[in-house]
């Protein structure tokens, strides 16, 4: 939205926080990396990030990963553009790495730990990753697959590693031997993360010319349609969606290098990767790196030290801390942002939040391939619960029919959006962006409406894309999975409503082979899919609802479901 024109354009407008530009600037930084050296520079003695009890500064953050980018450099020899994967969960690791690789010029591509072997190879080998970090509990997978793909070096570290004597030690060590969660693996010429940042500060880090444009990460997603693609997100996308976060936040009075940002989502997905760690280095807040946020005693032990000010998180967190006994331990009198997004806010979830924290969730709405975000119910107390809010600054939503035409408020249709922190496009998949835009503007495959106010409420999803506790799952790859079980003859996918995750996998299976169980099946699926894409429920049928062509019809399937929770 480059020049708001009137509030019948744009009804929104007149719900926009005091003080909240309509526009910001996507160019207020030429890269990533100038913003992490502007940040590391304004709040050099303030924490930056706290994890497992230790905390480091924004100048040892800017130390560190000068030096991991030095190494990245010197040791490897990599050059710009080159890709990087980061295969971890929240740890003191994860923004080192990061950001080191951002000032190398190289191009981040964040992997789910817990993907399978068959995951990891399709990913890296589509990327072209060309070094990886990754935690020593998840080698054993890299192990069985690497000679797949285009990786060469290997970097590896342990949970403990920046944790300091006698810590990182004990942590390693109950890990690997007591709780036995690192299986064996044979990487030859791996080096540790701690080893690379000694090696490279032993040599100079030379800045890199990044420009704008320049890709910043490729952010894996199921888009719209179809199997998992590389969202290319550019160093301008990601920089608009940070500022556009900056404005938005102003209203909640949280002063610049004070206050302490919750990151219980894993820093790998694309909303806390944005709203966490890329948005604290414009304001000097710290983030609580949450390593395991389904610990929920360890994770309120941790929320406990702190006075936390902002929260990011989804609707299973928060409904899983509200019904914790020990939840009211927690002091939340300095809960100044809620941050609810991935999924749909449940009504209740936000009272019962509001009740016993004194701030209402502002419940948000974007995409991987939008950087994340789109819009947000404004933080000034406009909060319309059940609603995705308005859009942010520079940004524009709009729904539409199936003809593309524009539809009349109230109507529902497809949310379509622009702005500057839209996607240039799927990494080697032109027909696949192709069929993701209109023109300028991103067709996000989610059926919304909006009302008089110019609010956005999402109330359908256009696609067969299933939401599993904020993450997509895409039936077509359960259904080829499931497929190569020995003894399927057909298999559809479909999601099931679900109060603890938004959705459930649900299967419906032909059988091939007399014999065949749900254990088998289940299974096959542990060895080949991640655990939130492993069908919960499996149905077997005689035969499955088909076209006249023979296509496999899902619809009927959910309709059947749907009138079961009915009655």
């Amino acid at each position: 939205m480059e020049t708001p024109t009137t509030e019948k354009t744009y009804p929104w407008l007149r719900f926009y926080p005091k003080g909240v530009p309509y526009t910001i600037n996507p160019d207020a930084y030429t890269s990533i990396s100038a913003l992490i050296e502007e940040g590391c520079r304004r709040f050099n003695d303030k924490p930056a990030y706290a994890c497992m009890g230790k905390q480091i500064t924004y100048e040892e953050l800017d130390r560190l990963s000068q030096q991991f980018a030095s190494f990245l450099q010197n040791d490897l020899g990599l050059q710009k553009g080159d890709k990087l994967a980061i295969q971890m969960p929240n740890t003191l690791q994860y923004p080192i790495a990061m950001f080191g690789a951002l000032r190398a010029g190289l191009v981040v591509v964040n992997t789910n730990p817990l993907y399978t072997p068959r995951e990891m190879q399709h990913q890296f080998k589509d990327s072209g990753v060309k070094v990886i970090v990754i935690l020593a509990n998840f080698a054993a997978n890299l192990d069985k697959i690497i000679d797949k793909t285009d990786i060469k070096h290997v970097i590896i570290t342990q949970l403990g590693d920046l944790l300091g004597f006698p810590k990182k030690q004990i942590v390693n060590a109950v890990v690997k031997y007591v709780k036995k969660l690192v299986p064996t693996y044979t990487l030859p010429g791996a080096i540790s993360f701690n080893e690379a940042l000694n090696r490279g500060s032993r040599q100079a880090f030379k800045p890199v010319s990044i420009q704008s444009n320049d890709l910043a990460f490729i952010q894996y997603t199921g888009g719209t349609t179809g199997v998992s693609k590389g969202a290319m997100l550019t160093q301008r996308n990601i920089i608009s969606n940070v500022e556009g976060q900056h404005a938005w936040m102003k209203p909640s009075g949280i002063p610049e290098g004070s206050g302490v940002f919750v990151a219980a989502l894993p820093l790998y997905h694309v909303y806390a990767l944005t709203t966490n760690a890329l948005a604290a280095l414009k304001s000097g807040c710290m983030n609580l790196l949450i390593t395991n946020p389904r610990d929920l005693n360890a994770f309120i032990d941790d929320l406990k030290k702190y006075k936390i000010t902002a929260f990011t998180g989804v609707n299973t967190l928060y409904n899983g801390l509200l019904n914790h006994p020990r939840i009211g331990e927690v002091d939340f009198s300095h809960l100044r942002v809620t941050s609810a997004g991935g999924m749909a806010l449940q009504t209740s979830v936000a009272e019962r939040w509001t009740k016993l924290t004194g701030n209402t969730p502002c419940e948000g709405y974007g995409l991987t391939e939008t950087s994340p975000v789109l819009s947000s119910n404004p933080i000034d107390g406009t909060v319309r619960v059940g609603t995705i809010g308005i859009p942010w600054p520079s940004t524009e939503m709009k729904i539409i029919r199936d003809d593309e035409s524009n539809a009349p408020l109230g109507e529902p249709g497809e949310i379509v959006a622009r702005g500057p922190q839209v996607f240039i496009g799927y990494y080697n998949r032109p027909e696949e962006t192709a069929k993701a835009m209109m023109g300028d503007w991103f067709k996000t495959g989610d059926i919304g409406v909006m009302n008089e106010d110019g609010f956005f409420k999402i109330v359908d999803r256009k696609k067969d894309m299933i939401l599993v506790s904020g993450f997509n799952v895409y039936p077509n790859e359960i259904e080829d999975v499931v497929a190569q079980c020995p003894g399927v003859l057909e298999v559809a996918c479909i999601g099931v409503p679900n109060e603890k995750s938004t959705e459930i996998v649900k299967i419906f299976v032909v059988k091939k082979d007399p014999d065949l169980t749900e254990d088998t099946i289940k299974a096959f699926c542990r060895e080949n899919l991640t655990p939130y894409k492993i069908p919960k429920v499996i149905e077997f049928r005689n035969e499955l609802p088909k076209s006249n062509v023979g296509k496999i019809l899902r619809r009927p399937l959910r309709d059947e479901e749907l009138a079961k929770l009915k009655k």
